[in-house]
Parts: structure tokens; sequence; C-alpha cells
């Protein structure tokens, strides 16, 4: 399971929409909403995307969980 701090960074980043992430990445608001929630694992190059997009190395915005 990968874990992670997108709703935190989000709400950092002066309270951006999961609908303005999307936008950003390209994606929809729902695939936003089931990465947060650890229900769906972005592709690496997402990953580093967002990443990117708050300005934090990876690990400190994903954490893998092995069970």
């Amino acid at each position: 399971m990968i874990k992670n701090k997108i709703r935190e960074l989000r709400f950092f980043a002066d309270e951006m929409t999961q609908k303005e992430l999307a936008e950003l990445l390209g994606v929809t608001r729902h695939t936003v909403m089931a990465i947060e929630k650890s229900k769906h694992s972005p592709t690496l190059e997402m990953a580093f995307q967002i990443a990117e997009i708050f300005g934090q190395p990876l690990e400190d915005v994903f954490e893998y969980h092995s069970s």
C-alpha cells in the first residue's frame, strides 16, 4: 500500500482543490481523490509530477507499506 500526504500538501498550497491538482496532472478529480485515499496508486511518472507540483522530494509525499 502506498500512503501519501497529498491532502495535507494541498491544504498548505493555498488550499488547492482536488480539481486544481487534477488539471495540473491532466487527470480527473476522481483519480486524485482515489490516489489521496490510497485506493489507487499513481504511476511512477505521476508520483514524480505530484512531488514536483508541491516542491517536495518524492519520499516526503509518498510512503510505501508492504502490508
